[in-house]
């Protein structure tokens, strides 16, 4: 017998009716939002279409073009990015094999790079407002630090903001390869022939592998947008965001600082008046390659003032292109010889010498007290009474590190080196990176130090773009420097290369295959850290070949010289001597104190023929 209440079907019914209304009721609201949707999205489709065809008309000068999908950037030989790998345990002391070895893919260009046109317009874009990832500078450390972002975020919107009208390139050939070229045209193509024999251009990648910073928002795999240009003026780290010399501000989430550095100039030649500046080229930019090349091809006479690595790799060239005219070219220094910071005053005495047989007139221990313009000529004065007539000089006496952004984002600036203060993860602050020339580092072996080497701008900026993505890796790597006086004198260094501390060198006879010409030719690279590995050092075995008697032991052909601190080796210049470095790396990581240095060297089979 049912005990339920009367009338309960009669409500089950109202019950269903209710039900089966909301549930047509909501299936007719979906539809209509749906089709609206679809006509909104239709609308915009059209908008970005339209938009994309007008710009299309543009040339822009100030930005750069849409990067390629991934099928696209094979044909350019677009550089691969690097490979992630998991950070190593606490208990593991060798660096990150990526940190180590700084490869090609990452730190060169691609060979089919070519430079905006030369006729394009500036046009003003619509900025974005905000970049998660906003890059400041638009050298190495920052286009590094890019693909490295790109490598593990492939969706990444990257924003790289510069002062400079050009995209993201190489600086060691504009002292170096730039000046050898036999194409009258290298001031415009900037393409030039390694010492290998290849070709290639100094941009790390042609206008098509960037994308319009009009478009980065809206880019739907991301991409790397190049603002050329513009300056960053002023940070607000609280808001995280920055304010351009327009005045337009830019937000972002993740911030690197590559801002570099700018040549120093004499006080001297800064207070001797407008004729003088504009007589004085102070080196580091493609404009700076250009105005010289020129300079070089309508003066009589230039003095170089300077006696380090850029001195000197100008004074070499400039005197090779004085072989095939009547140009003069000078170079005076403070030192007793050429590069005498670095080398051992033995060595730089040797080295000067060649400068000398490259074309040169070389002044040492020249200290400049006056310089004036008289009678069509710049007159340079020097403390012990000698007088040097020239049309031109080039003042290469140093970097000074870019830290203008440090008051406005309450950076700390380091006293002794220069350049932000970051910690083992080149981060300055929350969300605030920094790479390259303007980062002052703790080395764990040599202690804080800030570097100005193209090595170091590659290694650093992948590392600080890998950490921008949440790596907090350390900075395990040594950095390397290589610096040529032409094709057949070379070095490569490692470490403290100090001349005041004591050095211990060991040498042989140079054979024909000992240049840097031989060795790019043997190695298949036109910049020889491109083949460093870091498996190398680990599986390098010492020559059993005796040391032969090394005749006319002036000559130096060449040779290790090995700086040391408290008996144990800080720093390694391989003299003509070239793809060793991985073994100069792990000496210098071991810090181990070596009673017999002769033996260590033979590590490097300098006596092999």
């Amino acid at each position: 017998m049912s005990t339920g209440p009367v009338g309960g079907g009669g409500d089950n019914l109202k019950y269903a009716l209710l039900v089966g209304a909301a549930f047509v009721g909501g299936i007719t609201y979906a539809v209509i939002t749906i089709r609206g949707d679809q006509e909104r999205h239709m609308k915009r489709i059209a908008e970005i279409s339209s938009r994309k065809q007008k710009s299309a008309t543009k040339q822009p000068a100030t930005q750069l073009h849409a990067e390629p999908h991934a099928a696209e950037s094979t044909k350019m030989e677009a550089l691969p990015e690097p490979k992630s790998v998991a950070p190593p345990s606490p208990e593991d002391s060798s660096p990150p094999a990526e940190v180590a070895a700084p490869g090609a893919e990452t730190a060169f260009p691609s060979e089919s790079a070519e430079p905006p046109a030369a006729d394009s317009k500036p046009v003003s874009p619509t900025l974005p407002s905000h970049a998660p990832y906003l890059l400041i500078g638009g050298g190495t450390a920052s286009f590094a630090a890019a693909r490295s972002i790109r490598a593990r975020d492939p969706g990444a919107k990257v924003l790289i903001v510069t002062d400079e009208a050009d995209l993201p390139y190489m600086r060691p050939p504009l002292s170096k390869e730039l000046w050898f070229s036999d194409d009258p045209s290298v001031t415009e193509t900037l393409r030039f022939k390694q010492w290998n024999g290849k070709e290639r251009s100094i941009y790390f990648q042609p206008p098509s592998f960037y994308i319009d910073p009009e478009d980065l928002n809206s880019a739907e795999n991301g991409g790397v947008a190049v603002l050329t240009s513009r300056k960053v003026v002023h940070m607000d780290v609280r808001g995280n965001k920055v304010k351009l010399d327009d005045d337009t501000e830019i937000s972002y989430d993740k911030c690197l600082i590559a801002t570099g550095g700018v040549p120093r100039n004499l006080q001297v030649i800064e207070r001797a008046g407008e004729e003088v500046m504009k007589r004085t080229t102070l080196f580091r930019k493609i404009e700076d390659f250009k105005s010289l090349d020129k300079v070089s091809r309508n003066m009589k006479s230039i003095t170089i003032i300077g006696g380090g690595f850029l001195g000197s790799e100008l004074a070499c060239a400039l005197g090779r292109r004085s072989s095939e005219s009547e140009l003069e070219v000078i170079q005076m220094f403070p030192e007793k010889g050429n590069m005498g910071k670095v080398l051992p005053e033995y060595l730089s005495n040797w080295t000067t010498e060649n400068v000398k047989k490259e074309g040169v007139k070389v002044i040492t221990e020249a200290l400049v007290k006056t310089v004036s313009y008289k009678d069509d000529k710049l007159e340079i004065k020097l403390k012990d009474g000698r007088l040097v007539k020239t049309d031109h000089i080039v003042a290469a006496v140093g970097l000074e590190p870019n830290v203008d952004l440090a008051k406005s984002a309450g950076l700390e600036v380091d006293s002794d080196f220069g350049g932000y203060r970051v910690n083992a993860e080149l981060q300055a602050r929350s969300n605030i990176w920094v790479a390259g020339d303007a980062a002052c580092f703790y080395d764990i072996r040599l202690g804080r130090r800030r570097v100005e080497h193209h090595d170091h701008a590659v290694v650093s900026g992948r590392l600080a773009g890998e950490n921008m993505t949440g790596a907090s890796k350390p900075y395990w790597h040594q950095s390397m420097f290589w610096s040529d006086l032409g094709p057949d004198v070379g070095y490569e260094a490692i470490g403290i290369v100090d001349s005041s501390l004591p050095t211990v060198g060991v040498f042989a006879k140079a054979t024909a295959r000992d240049t840097p010409k031989a060795a790019t030719e043997e190695s298949g690279t036109g910049i020889r850290s491109e083949s460093e590995t870091e498996d190398t050092a680990s599986s390098a075995v010492a020559s059993t070949t005796p040391a032969p008697p090394v005749e006319h032991k002036d000559k130096y052909g060449k040779g290790v010289i090995f700086y040391l601190r408290d008996k144990v080796v800080v720093g390694i210049i391989l003299w003509n001597v070239f793809n060793r470095m991985p073994i100069a790396r792990k000496i210098i990581k071991d810090g181990e104190e070596h009673a017999d240095l002769n033996e260590v060297a033979k590590l490097f089979n300098i006596h092999e023929d």
